[in-house]
């Protein structure tokens, strides 16, 4: 099998509003989501002076039926939570939104960039406007990796729009996430910690799961989440530094189609953006339906590299990074972030 799936660009969808000054260091790595009445929107992050960023709501501009612009509507998200905010550093980043049918909810997961670094945490909504927070994630803990999962940082957290079989061969809700494990950027010549039966340091895509019942009892059991499981380590060139996951996971009839990132080049230690010597690039997954935590398929190569002026020049050069899907008129969009400061969509195909 081969992953039959292109991503072909479409154009620029945002870019920093002149004299915005929540915009003023960039729009960039949005969710999406549909309202109640179709409306599309985007829920773009918004990063203003000193890195602090916001989640901010936009409706999709459509032009016979392709996203081609975008109408600001304010913000959504602020980091007014003490464990969204450190002394010198703040910010609620890089939203994820999946609407999951069977909960009648939008679920975002985002990053807190609090006093220990970026850490996953949860918000439910039912119109895109007014978020709940659930709170940061709970990894629960899994005695055969030897390590607590909630002492590593980690990002690009994003979950399937439906309910698939857990390890336990129970239905679940499933996350995929990416766990760093160096922890000498909290605690000095601290270092790299593995978990057990894992060799390769390079950050990776994992998946954790929660029960059906456990979430339809109370949503904010999403919250807690257990079974974690190794999906994929970077195999090909474009993937050398790291990988990570993208938008929710689309079903396809060949299982679950995930596009992710590859990262290549020099990623000194920290979280500076500003110093990375890095190229981004987008490729693709395939998930057995039955197994979502085993890889059935990957591209060798990546399916939208940085090309455009936007995409190579901005915060950080050389990035394209995917951060959503949503279908308009029976056609699939990816919108990504160009260079860490600008918004691009582009069509996804399957080819036949």
């Amino acid at each position: 099998m081969t992953v039959p799936y292109t991503l072909t660009r479409v154009g620029v969808l945002m870019t920093p509003e002149p004299g915005n000054a929540l915009e003023v260091e960039g729009v960039l790595n949005p969710a999406t989501g549909h309202t109640p009445d179709g409306t599309l929107y985007l829920l773009p992050r918004l990063v203003a002076d000193g890195n602090v960023s916001r989640v901010g709501l936009a409706e999709v501009e459509l032009t016979d039926g392709v996203p081609t612009g975008v109408r600001r509507e304010g913000v959504v998200l602020e980091p007014d939570e003490g464990w969204e905010r450190g002394l010198n550093n703040a910010g609620v980043e890089d939203p994820r939104v999946t609407w999951i049918p069977s909960l009648n909810t939008h679920v975002m997961t985002y990053v807190a960039y609090g006093p220990l670094g970026p850490k996953p945490a949860l918000a439910v909504s039912e119109d895109l406007r007014t978020w709940r927070r659930l709170g940061p994630l709970h990894f629960e803990y899994q005695p055969d990796l030897d390590t607590d999962l909630n002492l590593f940082p980690n990002k690009d957290t994003v979950f399937f729009p439906e309910p698939v079989t857990g390890p336990d061969g129970e239905p679940a809700y499933a996350m995929l996430h990416r766990p760093m494990w160096d922890l000498g950027w909290f605690r000095e010549g601290e270092g790299v910690h593995l978990p057990a039966g894992v060799t390769d340091d390079r950050p990776g895509i994992w998946i954790s799961f929660v029960p059906v019942a456990e979430v339809e009892a109370d949503v904010r059991n999403l919250v807690h989440l257990r079974h974690h499981r190794l999906v994929a380590m970077s195999e090909h060139p474009f993937e050398e530094l790291k990988i990570g996951a993208g938008p929710a996971p689309l079903r396809v009839p060949e299982g679950w189609l995930v596009i992710h990132h590859g990262v290549t080049g020099e990623q000194p230690e920290g979280f500076d953006p500003t110093t990375q010597k890095v190229s981004y690039a987008a490729g693709a997954l395939l998930l057995d339906a039955n197994d979502v935590t085993k890889v059935i398929d990957r591209t060798v190569e990546p399916i939208l590299v940085p090309e455009t002026e936007e995409e190579r020049i901005g915060t950080v050069g050389n990035v394209v990074f995917p951060t959503a899907i949503e279908e308009v008129d029976g056609v699939h969009y990816v919108f990504y972030g160009m260079a860490d400061a600008k918004i691009g969509v582009a069509r996804l195909d399957r080819q036949s």
